[in-house]
């Protein structure tokens, strides 16, 4: 997939103000200062779409940027578990967060980005339950791949999966990413162009049997009134 252009469009406090669009969405979450606005600026090759910042927990609402004239979206929402935020404002937080990723009906994947120099961190593995809990499409996007070595990168991504399998199935999809190198970028993109094939062809199969729906009930109709 060949990103054409990336537009930011617009800033939302809760999921009622975001814009009313008929295209796939693909957010981005995770921890705070885990590479997010980086990560979204390499994959769009805009190195200032996403405002970028040494401070952690900048991002106070839900962005929207609009990906080749509005083809599809990428959303950048806050992140969690911000320790110096006041307990009111996480809480707020939290509800918006969730009312997004449980609401939205054009989130076609939730990315949830794992800082990979890390060994697995309890809020991550608990949010990536919530999601898989309410069924909420995500795949896993491990960053800062160039700050350890190809060794710890395997073993912290081995124990955050073994985790994850103490409940799952089966696994989300999952991507080693590197803002700095590009690493991931291409993997991500061809991710994203399947995905909305499906998301559309999903869309049109559903206004299809809306469509038999309807004139299941209007034949029936007609055959009361006469």
């Amino acid at each position: 997939m060949e990103i054409k252009n990336a537009k930011y469009e617009i800033s939302s406090a809760k999921v009622e103000q975001c814009p009313d669009t008929q295209v796939p969405e693909y957010a981005f979450i995770g921890r705070s200062n885990v590479g997010k606005s980086s990560l979204i600026n390499m994959i769009t090759n805009n190195s200032s779409l996403a405002k970028t910042s040494q401070k952690p927990g900048k991002t106070l609402l839900i962005n929207h940027f609009k990906i080749n004239n509005g083809e599809w979206y990428i959303v950048d929402l806050p992140g969690y578990g911000y320790a110096a935020r006041g307990k009111d404002q996480r809480q707020a937080f939290t509800r918006m967060i969730e009312s997004y990723a449980l609401q939205r009906s054009q989130l076609a994947c939730l990315f949830v980005l794992i800082d990979v120099r890390h060994e697995p961190q309890k809020i991550d593995v608990e949010f990536v339950d919530f999601c898989g809990e309410n069924g909420v499409p995500i795949a896993i996007v491990f960053t800062k791949a160039d700050k350890v070595s190809q060794k710890v990168a395997d073993q912290n991504m081995s124990l955050f999966k073994k985790d994850l399998l103490e409940k799952w199935e089966e696994l989300p999809p999952l991507f080693l990413t590197s803002s700095e190198k590009k690493k991931g970028r291409d993997s991500i993109l061809d991710f994203i162009e399947s995905t909305n094939a499906i998301w559309h062809k999903s869309r049109e199969e559903s206004s299809e049997q809306d469509s038999l729906v309807d004139s299941f009930e209007n034949e029936d109709s007609s055959h009361i009134e006469s």
